[in-house]
């Protein structure tokens, strides 16, 4: 049993209103333990990774909340879109601009307690793109949670008015794909 609240960030990786994998971290969110806190993170006012901007202006102010939000966290939720079997421009993007400068890796990423799911309208969930960032996440030198996979499909079928999960089996998985998570974030080591 956790001795205390866990919090965790969640990032979705699509811009999109009505966001399949948005909607899947505020279900996440709503079934979690009264021990644990989900905050929803989009990477909205994120712009396009140039070295030259990085070098004249730094790091933007989105990047900085969105760094410091990560690095605050016991664990991190990706809600992974898969386009084009890969992981999505915009969320690589994302990722990209938040290990910027190499040297805050660790600090934001190192040893992060790092969990993937995802949700696409196709039949495949997102098995492509939750491959594709095991090199991201092993370069970002992060702890990632290989106990349980979550790659909903047919997504536009399993999200009903408001974005609730319809299928009470889904939602069941989802409940033990957050306990299993959770359990791997308490007991993983804390930073110094």
């Amino acid at each position: 049993m956790m001795s205390s609240m866990t919090g965790l960030i969640g990032i979705s990786g699509s811009l999109r209103q009505d966001s399949f994998n948005t909607a899947l971290l505020r279900a996440a969110k709503a079934i979690l333990p009264p021990t644990a806190g989900l905050e929803i993170k989009t990477l909205h006012g994120i712009p396009l990774y140039d070295a030259d901007v990085e070098a004249r202006d730094g790091i933007p102010a989105s990047v900085a909340a969105l760094k410091a939000a990560i690095s605050a966290a016991d664990g991190v939720l990706l809600a992974t879109p898969e386009y084009n079997n890969g992981i999505p421009g915009v969320f690589k993007n994302g990722i990209d601009w938040l290990s910027r400068p190499p040297s805050d890796i660790q600090r934001v990423f190192g040893g992060k307690p790092i969990a993937l799911v995802g949700a696409s309208p196709g039949g495949f969930g997102t098995f492509n793109a939750q491959s594709a960032w095991l090199p991201v996440l092993r370069t970002l030198r992060t702890n990632p949670w290989f106990g349980g996979r979550l790659m909903l499909s047919h997504a536009s079928i399993v999200f009903g008015e408001g974005g609730a999960i319809k299928d009470p089996a889904i939602q069941e998985q989802l409940s033990q794909f957050l306990r299993g998570f959770l359990d791997f974030v308490e007991r993983s080591p804390r930073p110094a």
